[in-house]
């Protein structure tokens, strides 16, 4: 027939089950491509009753059959398997080893029961094989088979009916009719007879099995009408399974895929010698099957080149269409599995089918959490351009932010729409409170810088405004510094406070967070003054010098003085150390906030005025100075402490003392320079003695003009060499220069002289020549008249 039928031993004499041997069989046949288009048909009779004849016969298979010249032996042992050839749909064919063996003895029936047993469950159609001439008898040998068929029926709960095929061998001539009669009636009672559980003890035999009767004439008699009748028998196996068929009760039937599985299963059953529940067997096998199938959907979708390739473009950037993508991979595997379990239990397949789900989306969803993390991060870098683009064009803080996270999360949610898969509810809000919380983050940095640059540009411009001009107020000769100062620390700091409280208006801060800002930039303003004071007290020791020496070398027209001798010294001298105390009063304490204090008059009555007190103890009891605080300033603006300034003011003292000792000292200089005349008893001896010389003089002019023109020079002389000014440094120090430039300013003198002589000859020869020609002028003119 050009197909092979395969026949394998499935079950040994020792009951032993072929497993390999039975996958070689259904990888033979190809079963597993039938799905429930298949039927099996199974054969049970005494030994030597010719089962296997018929089923080669029926079927095409090439079971071993009995030799008739060898006598009557065992020749089927255990259970073969095999398929029908050329027989739709696809019939597998059990041929079971003949009941009331001899070889098995009278005592080993368990395994007649064990197979029969093992036929009923897997069987849609099973062969009755039985002698003819046994219909009727009471101990005939269909009575103990039948007997055995029922009593293994009572061990299924089956959901559906087996058709009990029985085929009468070597028909004689009794009618079919009054043979099938007799044995439907021998069937009845043997069926009334048969122990059955308390639920099934009206259960009528109809309910259980499909009868049908058939014979055949003797194989050996009447070979040629036998082979006619097992013909005309095989047509009713073809399209067995269609409704009104032999098998047409499918409601039992396991998938093909499954038949290993459930033929093993139900061998051990009955080998442990359990009750064969087939309903929860068919669970079983759909159970067992549809896992198998689950996993090596899973294990190829695990090594599925399109998922690797797209799990690796995951992990190296964001891919196009990752849902699309995935969800095509998904679909495939599901629906192959879903193909492949079509035929098994509906509740198993889709409980296995959600696991498999289930098992295949726990394998993606690290990539799906890595697309979200590139959506995560390309919506945080979009953000971050976007709020930098923003503070560029000058922008409110708190409005950039804001519109710039309602974009991102917006390109975000719009973006995740691709990532999503159609077969998992999964959404992104865990990434996307982490994105929002990144962007709160970032937020906060670049608010925290902004306000750091902001708060440090306008401490920057509050010190330029300061430092200089405070600085410049203490180098000044101002009447009431602090004053001054209080009033360049208001203004400055209230415009500050008008130009941050704008800048601070578009982040939008809480209204205590805005007071604090405000509060520290009026502080730090206030350390700015602060600081510099303490820095300029370091140093108030020069600037005392420096305020004295301006007052006591400067008259009231700030003119360098020139020490004549006229100066009140002393009195100035007072006014210029008052001055440099009341300088020192004034870097004593920080008086921002306006507080009157007596720091000046205590420095004033203790250091300029203050009585002779003889004695040490009651001095150091009484002395203002002898402290470290200032009464009624707190310690906190006290900078100079009264001990600090009795001995700045001692050094003080000391190192001015110079400074009008030299005044005095050039008083005296200036005086011994001009009192050049002498003595008047010396003036009055040279009038006596000099009588006689001056009268000469007076008698002879030209003596006196000599004389006048000698004093003229001298004057001269004396203005050019600065003499008295030479002196002033010392005699021998203004001879030294006086030699030294004498002659040089004397020819100089001369030179001077001469050429005033020359311009004067050269004036009068100019004058004489412009006379004639004036002269002229008349008479040229008096022809013409």
């Amino acid at each position: 027939m050009g197909e092979d039928c395969a026949a394998t031993q499935l079950i040994d004499v020792n009951r032993a089950f072929n497993v390999d041997g039975l996958d070689r069989f259904l990888k033979a046949v190809k079963l597993a491509n039938y799905g429930l288009s298949y039927a099996v048909v199974s054969i049970i009779g005494p030994q030597s009753s010719g089962k296997s004849t018929l089923l080669n016969h029926l079927f095409g298979t090439n079971f071993r059959e009995m030799d008739a010249f060898k006598g009557r032996s065992q020749t089927t042992k255990g259970i073969w398997i095999a398929k029908g050839v050329g027989i739709e749909p696809c019939t597998i064919i059990l041929d079971l080893e003949g009941t009331d063996a001899r070889e098995r003895g009278e005592d080993d029936t368990a395994f007649e029961k064990q197979s029969a047993l093992f036929a009923l469950a897997i069987s849609d159609i099973v062969l009755i094989n039985m002698w003819c001439h046994d219909i009727g008898r009471e101990h005939a040998a269909n009575r103990p088979l039948l007997k055995m068929v029922f009593q293994a029926m009572m061990r299924l709960f089956s959901p559906r009916k087996t058709t009990l095929l029985f085929v009468i061998r070597d028909k004689t001539k009794t009618p079919l009719e009054h043979l099938e009669q007799v044995l439907r009636e021998d069937i009845q009672k043997i069926w009334d007879t048969v122990y059955r559980p308390q639920a099934h003890k009206e259960t009528l035999l109809s309910e259980f099995f499909n009868v049908e009767v058939t014979a055949l004439a003797s194989y050996e008699e009447k070979e040629e009408l036998f082979k006619e009748q097992v013909a005309q028998l095989r047509q009713r196996f073809f399209h067995s399974i269609a409704p009104g068929g032999l098998a047409g009760d499918r409601r039992g039937v396991v998938p093909a895929s499954g038949f290993s599985i459930s033929v093993q299963q139900i061998w051990k059953v009955i080998r442990e010698n359990k009750d064969l529940d087939l309903p929860a067997h068919k669970i079983m096998v759909a159970t067992v099957r549809c896992e198998e199938i689950a996993n090596e959907k899973l294990r190829c979708l695990t090594s599925d080149k399109g998922w690797l390739a797209l799990e690796a473009s995951v992990q190296a950037g964001s891919v196009s269409g990752f849902g699309r993508k995935l969800d095509s991979i998904l679909d495939a595997y599901l629906s192959e599995y879903d193909m492949e379990t079509f035929y098994f239990d509906d509740g198993v397949r889709t409980a296995k089918r959600l696991q498999l789900e289930s098992k295949a989306l726990h394998l993606v969803h690290p990539a799906f959490q890595a697309m979200l993390g590139h959506l995560r991060s390309k919506a945080l870098d979009k953000f971050k351009n976007d709020l930098e683009r923003s503070l560029e064009s000058r922008k409110g803080f708190a409005m950039s932010v804001r519109t710039c996270a309602e974009a991102s999360l917006l390109e975000f949610d719009t973006e995740f729409t691709d990532v999503a898969i159609q077969h998992a509810d999964w959404n992104a809000s865990k990434i996307r409170e982490k994105l929002c919380h990144d962007i709160e983050a970032h937020a906060a940095s670049v608010r925290g810088v902004k306000l750091s640059e902001l708060k440090a540009s306008y401490e920057k411009k509050i010190t330029e405004a300061l430092v200089q001009p405070v600085e410049s107020l203490f180098d000044s000769a101002a009447q009431d510094i602090w004053a001054s100062i209080r009033e360049l620390y208001r203004h400055e700091t209230e415009n500050a406070i008008s130009g941050y409280s704008s800048s601070l208006a578009g982040f939008e801060l809480d209204q205590s967070t805005f007071d604090k800002m405000m509060a520290d930039l009026k502080n730090y303003a206030r350390g700015v003054v602060v600081r510099k004071i303490r820095e300029e007290a370091g140093k108030v020791l020069i600037h005392m010098k420096d305020r004295f020496s301006t007052v006591f070398s400067h008259d009231k027209d700030s003119m360098p003085r020139v020490w004549t001798g006229k100066e009140d010294v002393r009195k100035i001298t007072e006014e210029a150390r008052a001055v440099a105390l009341k300088l020192l009063a004034a870097m004593a304490a920080i008086r921002l906030d306006d507080q009157p204090d007596k720091i000046e008059n205590i420095l004033s009555s203790s250091l300029m005025d203050g009585p002779v007190i003889k004695n040490r103890t009651i001095e150091a009891s009484r002395d203002p100075l002898a402290s470290s605080t200032w009464e009624g300033v707190p310690p906190e603006n006290t900078v100079i402490t009264p001990v600090q300034c009795k001995s700045i003011w001692k050094q003080f003292k000391v190192e001015t003392e110079y400074t009008v000792s030299q005044a005095i000292s050039s008083q005296e200089a200036f005086k011994h320079n001009n009192s050049w005349l002498p003595p008047s008893w010396a003036i009055v001896t040279i009038a006596i003695l000099g009588f006689n010389e001056f009268m000469m003089l007076l008698r002879n002019p030209l003596y006196l003009a000599i004389l006048f023109i000698l004093f003229i020079l001298s004057r001269v002389v004396w203005y050019e060499l600065n003499i008295a000014g030479e002196f002033q440094n010392g005699t021998l120090s203004g001879l030294l220069a006086i030699s030294t430039r004498f002659l040089p300013s004397v020819m100089n003198i001369l030179k001077r002289v001469a050429g005033e002589g020359n311009r004067h000859h050269q004036a009068a020869q100019s004058s004489q020549q412009s006379l004639p020609s004036t002269a002229q002028t008349p008479r040229n003119l008096e022809p013409e008249m």
